[in-house]
C-alpha cells in the first residue's frame, strides 16, 4: 500500500527558544488543541504544585526547566502533529542541535518583552545551516514589552529572515485587546481569564469594518488600521515558496500562559509546514516516498521509567514504512534486529504502534545496541549525516567518592554519555575518565541522575582544556609521532579515536601549523563516512 497519503498529513517540528520565553508552555497549549491533555500543568498560579506535562525527569521539575527533548504527538484538522519539545538553556543546546536534524520545521519563540536573546541566535543558525523553515510566536503579549515593529526589525536584523506578519496585537500589556488575523481578516479578542481552546472570533469583511471599533474601542481600532495599513505598504505578501525554502519567517503574536493567539498560528502551521523532506546519506539522497524503510536514532533515554530502568533509542524514519516485529538493517554493527514494541508518545506516557511512517517518531528499546547517528535501513548500507557531536567546551576528570559502587558508575557514565548528556574520554595511563560538556549545568545533571539512577556518588575535578578535536590521517607513522609528542595531551572516545585535548585556542593552532599532516575534526560527523563501505 502507498504510503503518499501518510506522508502527506504528517508535520514534524521542533519548539525553540531562549530559556523562559514560554516554549514547554507554548507545547502544552497545542497539546490541548490536539486533544491529548485537558488541563495544562504549566500555570499562572504558582499554587498549583502541577508540572509541566513535558518535563517529566526529576531534576526538571526540581528546576522547572526543561533538559532533555520530550516528543510527542496529536491529530489536529486531519494531520498527524508530531512535535519535538526541546531545551531552552544554553548548557543543554546540543541535544536541540541534534533534535534539530530530526525535524522538517521549527517554531521558535520569542518573547515581547526580551526580544531576541543570545540563544535565539544560536539556534537560528543551525536552522540555516539546514534551510529549516521557521515559524515565529512572539509571546507574551499581556505583559508590556517590545514595540511590535521594533520587534519585527530585530527579528530581521539579528536572525538574518525576513519576516512577515500574519496576525497583528491590538495594544499589549494591561490593555492588550486581542489579534488581527490579516490573513484571514478576523479579530480575536483576548480574554485572560480563558481556560479553554475555544476562541472569541469575529470575521469581517475589511479592516474598516466598524465592530472592531465597538469591540476594542475608536482608539485601538484606529491605531490597529495604521499598523495593517504600514504592513501591507512595507512587508511583501507572504509567499509559502520562500518559507519552505527558509528564506521568509511568519509571524503571530499573543499569549501561551493564556492560550491566545495559538489556534490561528497552528491553523496556518497545519497548512504551510512542510511534510516529510528527502534526507541526505553517506552514500546518496533518501526521499520518504521510497517504499524500503530507512530511519535514524538522533537521542537515547536511559531510565525514562526510573522503575523499570528501561533505556530508549528515538528514531526519526526517513522512507517506507517501519512496521512492528519485522527484522532491519543496523548498519554500524552490520546486524539486524526486530522490534517487538515499538513506542510512541505524549511526554512520558507512551502507546504500542504497529506501523509508522516518515516524519514519525519511533521509541525502541534498546539493550545498549544504539548510538546516536545510529541508522537503521532494510539492507542499503548508508549512513544519514548532519548529526554530529559537537566538540565540547568544559572539560573535567570524574571522581569516584564510592569505590563499592565503581560498576554502578561505569555503566551510568557510559550510557548518560550514550545519550549525548555529555561525552565521554579516556586518557592513559590509569583509564582517567574525563567529561566534556557544552555547558556548566550538565555536570549538575549528570551528579543527579548518577546518584538517583544507579547509586552512583561522583566528583568532577576540573582540567584546563578548552576544546576536544578528533585526529586523522593517512600517514600512520605522522600520527605515532603526534601522539608521542603530545602524549599528555592524547586521549580517546567512546569508540577508540584518537583526540586531541587543546588548551587554548593559541595552542590549537600552533598545533596545527607544525603537524600539516594530522587533520582535525571539531565534529564527530567525519566517523559516519568510515562505517559505511
Amino acid at each position: 500500500m502507498s504510503n503518499i497519503k501518510e506522508i502527506q498529513r504528517r508535520r514534524t517540528f521542533a519548539i525553540i527558544s531562549h530559556p523562559d520565553a514560554g516554549k514547554t508552555t507554548l507545547t502544552e497549549k497545542l497539546l490541548l488543541f490536539g486533544g491529548q491533555i485537558q488541563t495544562a500543568g504549566a500555570v499562572k498560579n504558582n499554587k498549583i504544585k502541577k508540572t509541566a506535562a513535558s518535563d517529566f525527569m526529576e531534576i526538571e521539575k526540581q528546576r522547572g526547566i526543561s533538559v532533555a527533548t520530550s516528543v510527542m504527538s496529536f491529530e489536529y484538522g486531519g494531520v498527524k502533529v508530531n512535535i519535538l519539545d526541546t531545551p531552552g538553556h544554553k548548557d543543554f543546546a546540543e541535544d536541540t542541535y541534534r533534535t534539530l536534524t530530526a525535524v522538517d520545521s521549527v517554531i521558535l519563540v520569542v518573547d515581547c518583552v526580551k526580544g531576541v536573546e543570545s540563544q535565539t541566535e544560536k539556534l537560528m543558525e543551525v536552522c540555516r545551516m539546514r534551510n529549516t523553515p521557521v515559524i515565529i510566536f512572539i509571546n507574551k503579549m499581556d505583559r508590556d514589552g517590545k514595540n511590535p515593529f521594533d520587534l519585527l526589525d530585530e527579528l530581521e536584523e539579528k536572525l538574518n529572515i525576513n519576516v512577515r506578519p500574519l496576525t497583528w496585537p491590538i495594544s499589549m500589556g494591561s490593555t492588550f485587546k486581542g489579534v488581527y488575523n490579516i490573513y484571514k481578516k478576523e479579530l480575536n479578542l483576548f480574554n485572560p481569564n480563558k481556560v479553554k481552546v475555544e476562541e472569541d472570533v469575529l470575521t469581517m469583511n475589511d479592516i474598516n469594518d466598524k465592530r472592531i471599533d465597538e469591540q476594542v474601542g475608536e482608539k485601538f481600532a484606529t491605531q490597529l488600521r495604521d499598523d495593517v495599513e504600514l504592513i501591507e505598504g512595507v512587508y511583501e505578501p507572504f509567499n509559502q515558496d520562500l518559507y519552505t525554502e527558509a528564506h521568509l519567517a511568519p509571524v503571530f503574536f499573543g499569549s501561551a500562559v493564556n492560550n491566545f493567539g495559538i489556534k490561528e498560528m497552528l491553523d496556518t502551521f497545519i497548512k504551510i509546514a512542510p511534510s516529510p523532506r528527502k534526507r541526505e546519506t553517506t552514500t546518496r539522497e533518501v526521499f520518504p516516498e521510497e517504499s524500503k524503510f530507512s530511519g535514524f536514532v538522533f537521542k537515547i533515554h536511559a531510565n525514562l521509567d526510573p522503575k523499570h530502568r528501561d533505556r530508549i533509542a528515538f528514531l526519526r524514519i526517513c522512507s517506507g514504512t517501519f512496521e512492528r516485529n519485522k527484522f532491519y538493517h543496523h548498519v554500524r554493527l552490520n546486524k539486524d534486529f526486530r522490534f517487538s514494541n515499538p513506542y510512541m508518545f505524549l511526554a512520558q506516557d507512551k502507546s504500542v504502534v504497529d506501523e509508522a511512517y516518515p516524519g514519525d517518531v519511533v521509541g525502541l528499546y534498546d539493550t545498549g545496541n544504539f548510538k546516536i547517528g545510529d541508522t537503521l535501513t532494510e539492507g542499503e548500507n548508508f549512513m544519514f549525516k548532519g548529526i554530529p557531536s559537537f566538540s565540547p567546551e568544559i572539560f573535567k576528570e570524574l571522581i569516584n567518592k564510592d569505590p563499592m559502587k565503581t560498576k554502578q558508575l561505569e555503566k551510568g557514565i557510559m550510557q548518560l554519555t550514550d545519550e549525548g548528556v555529555a561525552q565521554l574520554f579516556i586518557q592513559q595511563p590509569g583509564n582517567r575518565k574525563i567529561v566534556g560538556v557544552v555547558g556548566e549545568l550538565q555536570f549538575e545533571v549528570i551528579q543527579h541522575r548518577l546518584q538517583h539512577e544507579y547509586s552512583a556518588a561522583c566528583d568532577f575535578q576540573y582540567l584546563p582544556y578548552t576544546k576536544a578535536c578528533w585526529i586523522t590521517t593517512d600517514k600512520e607513522d605522522k600520527m605515532k609521532e603526534f601522539i608521542s609528542y603530545k602524549y599528555q595531551q592524547i586521549a580517546y572516545d567512546k569508540e577508540g579515536n584518537t583526540v586531541f585535548l587543546a588548551d587554548s585556542d593559541w595552542n590549537l593552532r600552533m598545533t596545527m601549523e607544525k603537524f600539516p599532516d594530522i587533520k582535525f575534526h571539531f565534529t564527530s560527523e567525519f566517523k559516519a563516512e568510515t562505517l559505511v563501505v
